[in-house]
């Protein structure tokens, strides 16, 4: 048998070759299905102001808490007050994409897809 012909049938092995990887991108979708769950489930807390604003948002980038320090309310200076929750929820939301990339990095092995 000539080396083309392995298996029997010429070009039969790259069937097996794309099965295979057919497979593996499958378990690859899986798991960034189920990381994607587990990061909606988290909460991810920041502060600003040395801890005057506390901001709790979850995976799915949707604020679920605000604490301001009451030191932090002047009456004359509400736009640091209003600077200091931007700051804070800013801050929030790249932490949940920090983490987003991570954990699809560490599936995907650094590779970064489109869409993704």
């Amino acid at each position: 048998m000539s080396k083309g012909m392995r298996g029997g049938f010429p070009g039969m092995g790259g069937l097996g070759n794309m099965q295979g990887m057919l497979q593996k991108v499958q378990k690859m979708q899986a798991q960034m299905q189920k990381a994607q769950e587990e990061l909606q489930a988290r909460t991810f807390e920041t502060t600003a102001g040395g801890g005057a604003v506390k901001v709790v948002v979850t995976g799915k980038k949707e604020m679920q808490s605000l604490t301001i320090d009451p030191r932090a309310v002047d009456p004359d200076d509400v736009e640091m007050l209003q600077d200091l929750i931007v700051a804070a929820v800013n801050e929030a939301m790249k932490e949940v994409d920090r983490v987003s990339e991570e954990e699809m990095g560490r599936i995907t092995g650094g590779v970064k897809l489109p869409g993704m």
